[in-house]
């Protein structure tokens, strides 16, 4: 087995400056980093996390909070996440989010992970202090609607997201656009209804109070968006703004087997642009989510809480992206 001795001789350093190096700590230069990350390729050393755990009381291990495995927009944070994670020099695990289960899991976390990553999930400002207690920090991709209690958070701008898309939509003459929502008021995208409404609100025009919901599944929007058509689609809405791209796709899918024209009789758009919105037909409007950049800023930000350093939340400006659901 290579030991970190082998490599320091290798890379011509101190056995403290390739520690350095592999916990991505500051103070080493570009070019003694990169020697040592040669040297330790070349010699294929695999640093021993048991052995640094009983050293440090550091698991070198981060835990996930997954909303729905199914859904392709989180699928393509958790990629960049477990890449960016192991390139940090951490494991990742991925639980699947339950609400009403945090305590078991800060008993089953105590121990055995150094930090947490929520999808959004609005804990409560009571248990997430209970986790810092356990010495477990917490950081979010997705502003929590409950957000005290986190570490920071990594979003998009929803705010202006929200009112490029309704603006291009207005600016196709459509007024009475509705809106399909994913779950209850603590639902990880109710950032983006609450940015529905102001957006509205701002741009002067009416809003329908009654929402349409599809669960974040595109079975279930496609299920609700057939049913609002049998019912005559009420509201008279010209447009719909769907809260994730799998909802866009149920509702483009429940307009082709009724017959209802897009962008004819109805405009469709999205908030993630997911690779399935480029290739459903027509293409749906989305705003753009930068997901690779997103999941690595998290990771970086979790792991430089667990470093000791000061982190703070970012908002990443949103991209509309038109395509041929709303032109």
């Amino acid at each position: 087995m290579v030991s970190r001795k082998e490599v320091a001789d290798r890379a011509g350093v101190s056995v403290a400056t390739v520690s350095y190096v592999l916990n991505d700590k500051p103070g080493v230069s570009d070019a003694v980093r990169e020697r040592v990350r040669s040297a330790i390729e070349e010699l294929g050393y695999k640093p021993s996390y048991a052995a640094r755990a009983l050293k440090t009381k550091k698991t070198n291990c981060l835990s996930v909070f997954v909303n729905y495995l199914g859904d392709p927009f989180e699928a393509g944070l958790l990629n960049t996440l477990e890449q960016r994670a192991g390139q940090l020099g951490y494991y990742v695990y991925f639980h699947t989010y339950q609400q009403g289960q945090e305590e078991d899991f800060r008993r089953y976390f105590s121990g055995r992970i150094d930090g947490l990553l929520l999808m959004g999930q609005s804990l409560g400002e009571g248990k997430l202090r209970a986790l810092e207690a356990e010495g477990i920090p917490v950081v979010s991709i997705m502003e929590p609607v409950i957000s005290e209690g986190i570490a920071a958070f990594v979003d998009i701008d929803w705010e202006s997201g929200m009112a490029a898309e309704i603006s291009h939509l207005k600016s196709r003459g459509h007024e009475r656009i509705g809106f399909m929502a994913n779950g209850g008021k603590e639902h990880p995208h109710e950032r983006r209804t609450q940015a529905f409404y102001t957006s509205m609100e701002r741009a002067g025009l009416p809003v329908a109070e009654d929402l349409l919901y599809g669960g974040g599944r595109l079975e279930q929007a496609q299920q609700a968006m057939a049913n609002h058509i049998a019912l005559g689609m009420p509201g008279g809405h010209t447009a719909f703004i769907a809260a994730s791209d799998l909802m866009a796709t149920g509702m483009l899918a429940a307009c082709r087997e009724a017959g209802v024209q897009v962008p004819g009789t109805l405009a469709i758009a999205g908030c993630e642009n997911i690779m399935m919105t480029m290739q459903t037909t027509p293409a749906i409007t989305a705003l753009h989510y930068p997901r690779p950049e997103i999941a690595a800023l998290a990771v970086e930000l979790l792991v430089g809480r667990l470093n000791g350093e000061p982190i703070a939340s970012r908002r990443m400006e949103a991209e509309l992206l038109i395509r041929e659901s709303s032109r």
